[in-house]
């Protein structure tokens, strides 16, 4: 076997609504509905579905807590963007801008925490250097 991807990831929370506004003004990730009235936040390829703590859908984790998440979120404009819209959407930051290792080399990352207290990272990754042409 061989995994290529990541499809989608559930988070539990405390208020779902709350949640979907968290990621879609500050994040800028758009909400979708499906299913039988199922929210979830989409981006790239990937998706977060949202499960409703004390309701979550079967199967589930075995000890589903919000709060309990660690996400790296990739961005792709400058850390001091970043940093100005957090501001100005009044969300506090943890750390950051810090360099960090991603999956596909070097990072720059700033953290925050979304309404649960998951803690969110937000990367970019780092400009390769130019390779120099002989011709």
């Amino acid at each position: 076997m061989r995994i290529t991807g990541l499809d989608h990831l559930v988070l539990t929370v405390a208020d779902i609504e709350r949640t979907v506004d968290f990621y879609e003004r500050v994040l800028g990730i758009p909400p979708v509905t499906f299913g039988e009235g199922r929210r979830a936040l989409t981006f790239g390829t990937s998706k977060i579905n949202l499960h409703q703590a004390g309701s979550e859908l079967l199967p589930h984790a075995t000890h589903p807590t919000p709060g309990s998440a660690d996400l790296c979120l990739v961005a792709d404009i400058p850390q001091e963007q970043i940093l100005a819209h957090l501001t100005a959407c009044g969300v506090p930051v943890l750390e950051g801008p810090v360099p960090r290792t991603g999956a596909q080399g070097p990072i720059t990352s700033t953290y925050l925490r979304d309404p649960d207290g998951n803690l969110i990272e937000i990367s970019t990754y780092n400009p390769r250097p130019a390779v120099e042409s002989n011709s």
